[in-house]
């Protein structure tokens, strides 16, 4: 049975997670996470992948990229990967594979749902209970939006950008959508999406996201049996 196809529609953002194999930890040192921020930014501008916000926690990733060419995104994380896990069998005395599959990738539609899915990205170390605040974790890109950390990793979406005339007010907005938790239900939304490999959106954006990508952007309607291609299917996301 083939791969789904990868979905791609040029500018695109892309919510991405890659776990490590059986959800052990990828990272074990302040040096890891300084090497896979570096080698991420080289892949990203050798692909032409625009990184709009990440985080690294201890055995999983999270990253918000618009890729501007198709082969973009999987030639970015195949590169980052195997460079990575070479570091990290060579430096720890280990082998085999450090991911958990094939990295997970849903279209986010821009709005509304864009400025949440960075939001959700950049709670994660919240969500974890490993800190009381975003701010408190060093490896993800709220420093740079909530406090103007120079990050050259990063480049801002128009709709973070539009947040304010200048890099103050648009820090000061984005601290302010950190006052209040994110609606469980939106939470609840991006974690389907992104587990199942679904497009987040309007019904007409999904329709959108088939269309380009030749392959359902939703699941199912609840009740529906599966067939047996599909489930099959469904497992490789």
């Amino acid at each position: 049975m083939a791969r789904l196809g990868r979905y791609f529609l040029k500018d695109q953002p892309l919510h991405v997670i890659q776990r490590g194999n059986n959800r052990a930890p990828i990272f074990f040192d302040e040096a890891d996470y300084r090497l896979y921020l570096a080698w991420l930014g080289e892949a990203a501008a050798a692909q032409r992948v625009r990184v709009h916000a990440y985080v690294l926690m201890t055995n999983h990733v999270h990253l918000l990229l618009s890729p501007t060419t198709a082969e973009g995104l999987p030639r970015l994380m195949q590169s980052l990967g195997r460079r990575y896990v070479g570091h990290v069998n060579r430096t720890y005395r280990r082998s085999g594979t450090r991911w958990e599959g094939r990295y997970r990738a849903a279209p986010i539609e821009a709005e509304p749902y864009l400025l949440a899915c960075q939001r959700y990205i950049e709670l994660n170390p919240v969500r974890a209970r490993m800190v009381r605040h975003p701010r408190d974790y060093p490896w993800s890109s709220y420093p740079a939006h909530a406090e103007g950390a120079a990050d050259a990793l990063l480049t801002d979406h128009p709709l973070y950008s539009a947040l304010g005339d200048d890099a103050a007010s648009r820090q000061k907005a984005w601290r302010a959508l950190f006052r209040a938790a994110l609606p469980a239900a939106t939470v609840d939304e991006l974690r389907r999406a992104t587990n199942g490999g679904w497009a987040l959106g309007s019904e007409r954006f999904r329709a959108k996201i088939a269309r380009v990508a030749g392959r359902r952007a939703d699941p199912l309607p609840a009740g529906r049996p599966r067939h047996d291609s599909e489930t099959r299917q469904r497992r490789l996301l």
